[in-house]
């Protein structure tokens, strides 16, 4: 499939499919674990994009903004002046135009050709938005990013890694939870695919390359740290070591899963670049020095 061919794929699906709403939520929002169980530790998740971006500014990216659709991604503009939206889907761009209203510039355009001029944005965001780039074009699009970065100010990314080495300590607990769950006769919820995340194999842990709907090519640590080396600052930290299967398998409010959140979230804490690159999504922080630190 040519790259034309990919980005109109991927436009045409979150136009038609991703960004529609079912009732409250958007389709693509079934991948995210709501349930209230799990609802503080994925709003601490979520929060933690801000805490590495410049508190105020003129303009902040949203680099593949989608809908805007998560109230903690609208505290990321909270201090400044514009936030400039940039999606494929013009679907995307008018439901967060019903969200930011003249806070927002809207901007549909390509991720891997974006029409910025140097040095205009404060802070950047990309969530969940490389992975739909051609490998081919992804050291382009965070060399591109950075491009637009003004130095001394960060770019934040988050995305899913191809390679999960902690995919086999979370099989396990699913395979003890499914059997807890078999004495209880309580069976795990449905994935989107109709499939309970129950029933899950070890292999079926590490995240898909396709899933259904649109293109998705993920990236692991190793590749990252080999083509992102000596090109530009950069640090690996955890945004969300466990995947929505996992939460939906193993963290239930009968088993005290309120409580193991906690702790997993001190964990990932504590030891953020270990459960960055061992864990399922990475929060990836690039800087742009200025001319004066790179001579220092």
């Amino acid at each position: 499939m040519s790259e034309r061919s990919v980005k109109n794929e991927i436009g045409q699906f979150y136009n038609e499919i991703g960004w529609q709403l079912e009732g409250d939520v958007y389709q693509n929002a079934r991948y995210e674990d709501l349930r209230p169980v799990s609802a503080d530790y994925i709003h601490k998740c979520h929060m933690r994009v801000k805490r590495h971006l410049a508190p105020s500014g003129d303009f902040l990216l949203d680099a593949g903004s989608g809908p805007v659709q998560y109230a903690e991604y609208l505290t990321y503009s909270e201090g400044y002046r514009y936030r400039v939206c940039m999606d494929l889907s013009v679907v995307a761009l008018q439901e967060a135009r019903k969200r930011l209203g003249e806070k927002g510039l809207y901007v549909n355009a390509d991720i891997a050709n974006l029409p910025f001029r140097e040095d205009a944005f404060d802070g950047i965001v990309s969530l969940h938005t490389i992975h739909h780039v051609p490998i081919e074009e992804k050291l382009g699009v965070y060399q591109g990013l950075q491009r637009c970065l003004k130095p001394d100010r960060k770019m934040l990314t988050v995305d899913g890694w191809s390679e999960v080495p902690l995919a086999n300590a979370m099989s396990l607990l699913m395979r003890i939870a499914n059997r807890l769950r078999k004495w209880t006769g309580k069976e795990a919820e449905l994935m989107p695919n109709g499939i309970s995340a129950s029933q899950l194999k070890v292999e079926e842990m590490q995240p898909s390359q396709q899933p259904v709907g649109t293109f998705v090519l993920k990236t692991s640590a190793k590749w990252f740290h080999s083509v992102m080396k000596d090109v530009m600052p950069y640090e690996i930290r955890v945004w969300r070591s466990v995947s929505v299967k996992f939460l939906r398998s193993v963290i239930q409010p009968e088993w005290a899963g309120k409580f193991w959140l906690k702790v997993l979230y001190r964990l990932e804490e504590w030891f953020p670049h270990y459960f960055g690159e061992q864990g399922q999504y990475p929060l990836i922080v690039i800087s742009k020095e200025s001319a004066k630190s790179a001579k220092e």
